[in-house]
């Protein structure tokens, strides 16, 4: 395996993270669809693990003890069309405060194949509970037709 593991900060009681700075930040191995019949899990725990890959295969007897999953293969909810995060102000001030090293590990463990792969990112509208002051993008009274529709300086130097 090619992943490189957390390494664990803790912060007291049930606290811990995985340090990502300028010189380390732990990897994951690119996701492959199992083969048919087994599965992936991935597991995290307040314990250190961080998305620990175990492979299992399903069993075909109904009586195995612990947990059961039965899927329906014939009837389709929804489609997943990604996963990803929130870009807030918070979060641009945060990621643009570290050095660049540390900037490019932080963004190649969310959206490379060795990080978590996130392909969507969720952009607040004006400001949030996320951000340093309010404001939103016209507040001009009345203005339907949004003449005076700006983009704020923070979507402009940190997220656009």
């Amino acid at each position: 395996s090619g992943a490189r593991p957390c390494s664990p900060k803790y912060f007291g009681r049930d606290a811990m993270v995985c340090v990502c700075n300028a010189t380390y930040c732990d990897t994951l191995d690119p996701v492959q669809l199992p083969a048919p019949g087994t599965y992936l899990k991935y597991e995290s725990s307040k314990a250190g693990k961080r998305l620990e890959r175990s492979q299992g295969s399903f069993q075909p007897s109904l009586h195995t003890p612990g947990f059961l999953l039965t899927l329906n293969i014939s009837t389709l909810y929804q489609k997943v069309k990604g996963f990803g995060g929130s870009m807030s102000d918070a979060a641009a001030i945060n990621i643009l405060g570290l050095s660049q090293p540390a900037q490019e590990h932080l963004l190649h463990s969310y959206f490379s194949e060795s990080g978590i792969e996130y392909n969507l990112l969720r952009i607040p509208m004006a400001c949030s509970d996320f951000s340093v002051r309010p404001y939103s993008y016209d507040d001009v009274p009345e203005d339907y037709e949004l003449k005076h529709f700006r983009l704020a300086e923070e979507d402009v130097k940190m997220k656009v």
